[in-house]
């Protein structure tokens, strides 16, 4: 779709050579998930969310978690109004269309909590009062690796409500060459231009969910979380939500590719990035997750679509 180009478009002026990325964190946006990106400092995951915060207009909070980080930072409080004496909700700083949750594994297990809600349900609960958050809404979280100091693992049910799980990596030569002169004294590189808005996102976000998906596919996505509940290198399969996020993406991507149906490569094109974060892997099985998981790809059979 025009749209879906103009927008990785512009995201690339802020991130170069990391094409496949963009793509990745667009689908899932597109999908209505949220991304959670691991990696080493300083390789543009902040960038990143700032880019699509800008390319489609969106309300933007960041919020650096750190161990002194308070839940009701993040979802807002209540206090007593001195003129009427009612109690009025202060919003905190996940009232708006992205949120970066920057460093998320280093703030405290309770902390991490106050997100689940919001990630799950679009709303956030204080004293017994919902709040529902803006449409769309999205979080891009970062976590440094496993084993930084002062860095705590996220729980597995937070994990689980994040749709991918990616990592920039390096840049190649060429790529962090350009990315030099383009932050040159002379240059500070082209700037993201808006292309559509918030109401602009939900509404391909609609066309999208509306993408056909045969039975036959759906079984296919069925078969293939099934079978990590079976895998020998694998002690706790995906759950029917991992089930439910694939098929989003497929769909997202069938539709970025000009499609309004969805075939097994959409499947198969995102089911690593959608699982890898979400099953528990034996000792055996840690070190190759995605070799395990492109196994059970191989050995699960594919529909033929007419």
């Amino acid at each position: 779709m025009s749209i879906s180009n103009d927008i990785l478009k512009e995201t690339r002026k802020a991130l170069v050579g990391k094409d496949h990325i963009l793509r990745k964190v667009y689908t899932a946006i597109l999908a209505g998930g949220h991304v959670l990106l691991e990696d080493v400092p300083g390789v543009g995951k902040t960038t990143l969310a700032l880019a699509f915060s800008r390319a489609m207009s969106l309300n933007y909070s960041r919020m650096q978690f750190t161990p002194d980080v308070l839940p009701s930072d993040i979802v807002g409080f209540s206090m007593p109004d001195k003129a009427t004496g009612n109690m009025i909700y202060k919003p905190g700083a996940i009232l708006c269309n992205l949120f970066l949750a920057d460093e998320l594994n280093r703030a405290t297990s309770r902390t991490q909590s106050a997100l689940l809600e919001a990630m799950e349900e679009n709303q956030v609960t204080v004293d017994g009062v919902s709040h529902p958050l803006p449409d769309p809404f999205i979080v891009i979280a970062t976590q440094n690796p496993t084993g930084a100091a002062g860095t705590q693992l996220l729980p597995d049910s937070q994990m689980d409500r994040f749709m991918i799980r990616l990592s920039i990596g390096y840049p190649d030569p060429r790529s962090e060459t350009e990315m030099l002169k383009l932050h040159s004294a002379d240059s500070a590189g082209e700037p993201v231009k808006a292309v559509t808005d918030a109401a602009g996102l939900a509404a391909i976000r609609r066309q999208a969910a509306n993408v056909y998906i045969a039975d036959s596919v759906c079984d296919y996505i069925v078969a293939l979380v099934a079978a990590t509940r079976r895998s020998d290198y694998i002690t706790r399969g995906a759950s029917p939500r991992a089930s439910l996020a694939v098929a989003a993406m497929a769909r997202a991507t069938a539709w970025i590719d000009g499609r309004d149906y969805v075939v097994p490569e959409d499947v198969a094109g995102v089911l690593i990035d959608c699982l890898a974060h979400r099953v528990l892997f034996t000792p055996e099985g840690e070190d190759k997750r995605d070799e395990v998981l492109a196994n059970i790809l191989r050995a699960t059979p594919r529909p033929a679509i007419r």
